[in-house]
């Protein structure tokens, strides 16, 4: 995975600030790890063990894989948020190391598709929540509020679904010894973004550069009809998958006021270029090209991608993370009342 240097100088300095906290509050103890598991398909190599720190991982400890067997021994922040990996360049298995002796049975599918982890009370808790499907967060959080568990479902996979107020009251929930957790301190910025950013707010101006390198406001864009404010990425599967119903919404509105502003996390000029043309985004785009260290992301609280929000001529928001025809019936809708 590629990160720009000014990402890793900023991602550095945070890794600081939030290692200070956690000895501040000690809302985790770092101990010694017992880790002992299987590679399936794999009898040689190494198994990578990373930390996960806000959307990335960072690099721990490794163990050589012989006979198809590792075993890992080292002293950890417990219990926490890890990835094991074959590659430095895969998207590791993401794990809950807890404490006590723990055992992995890792496969070389991709993905790692069938790998266990036993020995984890909290691993075990969040995949019971998702063998539920579609599990009642709030009721979840209320069954374990002191567990990693349930801040990072509401931190990692709900953030984007709810609103400042939802994740407010859920976050609420949570036991004090997981408030002063790092998760937590990026819900409550979150929050204070979402807070300007939900529906019935005025969207809040930036400015960005164009494929061409002129700066462009989105209020230069404002007055005339509705506006999509589309986040996307060319490396971005579900945002690839998403921007066909983009595209066709455009074409059949273009005609009568409707416009999008696409704003990519993209990490290069060439890749955004390249997935602007090879999904004939025929709209206007700006970039800032920092990855997930976007201000604008920040500025709207954006967490996950594909996301959108769809402003009035006047830049309110009128609706937020259209999808498949949600983004068509919406337009209909509105052009129709007016």
């Amino acid at each position: 995975m590629y990160f720009t240097s000014n990402y890793k100088e900023n991602m550095k300095k945070n890794i600081a600030i939030l290692s200070l906290l956690t000895l501040c509050f000690g809302s985790v103890s770092a101990q010694q790890l017992s880790l002992r598991g299987t590679v399936d398909g794999a009898h040689q190599g190494k198994v990578y063990l990373q930390k996960y720190v806000d959307r990335y991982y960072e690099l721990i400890d490794s163990a050589e894989i012989s006979n198809g067997q590792f075993v890992l021994h080292t002293e950890l922040e417990l219990p926490e948020v890890y990835g094991l990996s074959l590659s430095r360049s895969d998207t590791p298995l993401l794990v809950f190391l807890d404490k006590g002796d723990l055992t992995v049975s890792l496969t070389a599918a991709p993905g790692y598709r069938g790998s266990k982890i036993t020995g984890s009370a909290t691993h075990d808790l969040y995949a019971a929540f998702h063998r539920e499907r579609q599990g009642d967060l709030t009721a979840f959080i209320r069954q374990h509020p002191q567990s990693l568990a349930s801040l990072y479902i509401l931190y990692r996979e709900y953030v984007s679904r709810l609103s400042s107020s939802e994740i407010q009251q859920n976050l609420s929930l949570l036991d004090p010894s997981l408030q002063q957790h790092p998760f937590a301190d990026i819900l409550r910025q979150v929050i204070k973004s979402r807070e300007k950013t939900d529906v019935g707010q005025q969207a809040p101006d930036f400015t960005a550069k164009t494929p061409q390198g002129e700066d462009l406001s989105l209020h230069d864009l404002l007055g005339k009809g509705y506006l999509l404010l589309d986040f996307w990425a060319s490396w971005c599967g579900p945002c690839r998958k998403e921007n066909p119903n983009v595209v066709a919404a455009y074409r059949e509105y273009k005609e009568k006021g409707f416009d999008i502003l696409a704003v990519s996390l993209d990490k290069t000029r060439e890749a955004w270029l390249k997935g602007i043309e090879q999904d004939g985004l025929n709209y206007r785009h700006v970039s800032e090209l920092k990855f997930w260290n976007s201000d604008i992301a920040r500025l709207y609280g954006i967490r996950a991608i594909p996301a959108n929000l769809l402003l009035d001529k006047n830049g309110k928001i009128v609706a937020k993370n259209l999808r498949g025809s949600d983004l068509k019936d919406t337009l209909a809708k509105l052009l129709t009342a007016e």
